[in-house]
C-alpha cells in the first residue's frame, strides 16, 4: 500500500512537470503568436485580444496538443480559427466604425495628414486590404518565417495553395502600396 502511494506521488510530480514544460513552451511562443495575431486582427489592441483568447484556449485544451508536434503551429491554427469565428460574428453584427476614425469636428490640414503617413502604415493598410486567407499565409511565411509546408499544415491546406495565396498577397500588397504594376492610388 505504502509503495503504491509513493509511485502515485511520483506520477503526479511527473504530470506537474509536464504541465510546467507545456506552459513554458507557450510562454516562449508568445512573441511570435503576438505578431501573428496582430497581423490577422489589423491592430495591436484587437491582436492582443486575439492572442489572449488563443492562449486561454490553448491552456484549456492542452490535453489536445500532440507531443512531438510544433506548439507554435498548433497555436497559430487556434488563432486562425478564432479570427475566422470572430469575422463571421462581426458579419452578423454589421460594420462597426472605431471612434478614432470618425470625422473630427474641427478640420485638419489634409496635406499634413497625408505627409505624416509612413511606408509602414501603408504596408499595414495593404495587409488589411487582402483577404484573410492570403493574409494568414503571408504572415506565417513572410513574417513568422515558416516554410510553405509548415504554413500549409497550420492552415490545413495543400502547399500549392499556400504558394498561390502568397503570390496573390504579395501582388496585391505591391499594388496597394503603389510599387507594383497596376498600382492603386
Amino acid at each position: 500500500m505504502r509503495q503504491a502511494g509513493r509511485y502515485g506521488g511520483e506520477c503526479m510530480a511527473a504530470g506537474k512537470a509536464a504541465g510546467q514544460t507545456f506552459k513554458d513552451a507557450v510562454i516562449a511562443a508568445l512573441p511570435r503568436l503576438r505578431r501573428f495575431c496582430q497581423g490577422l486582427a489589423g491592430n495591436a489592441q484587437d491582436g492582443d485580444d486575439l492572442m489572449q483568447s488563443t492562449v486561454e484556449r490553448a491552456l484549456a485544451r492542452a490535453h489536445q496538443f500532440v507531443p512531438g508536434t510544433r506548439l507554435d503551429s498548433w497555436m497559430f491554427r487556434i488563432a486562425q480559427n478564432l479570427h475566422i469565428d470572430g469575422a463571421r460574428a462581426a458579419q452578423r453584427r454589421g460594420h462597426q466604425v472605431p471612434v478614432d476614425e470618425l470625422p473630427e469636428t474641427m478640420g485638419e490640414d489634409g496635406r499634413v495628414t497625408l505627409e505624416g503617413r509612413s511606408d509602414l502604415a501603408a504596408a499595414q493598410r495593404a495587409l488589411q486590404a487582402i483577404p484573410d486567407d492570403q493574409r494568414a499565409a503571408f504572415l506565417l511565411v513572410v513574417v513568422e518565417g515558416l516554410s510553405y509546408r509548415e504554413a500549409a499544415e497550420v492552415l490545413e491546406v495543400p502547399v500549392g495553395t499556400i504558394m498561390s495565396r502568397l503570390a496573390r498577397a504579395r501582388g496585391r500588397i505591391e499594388q496597394v502600396v503603389g510599387r507594383g504594376p497596376g498600382a492603386v492610388q
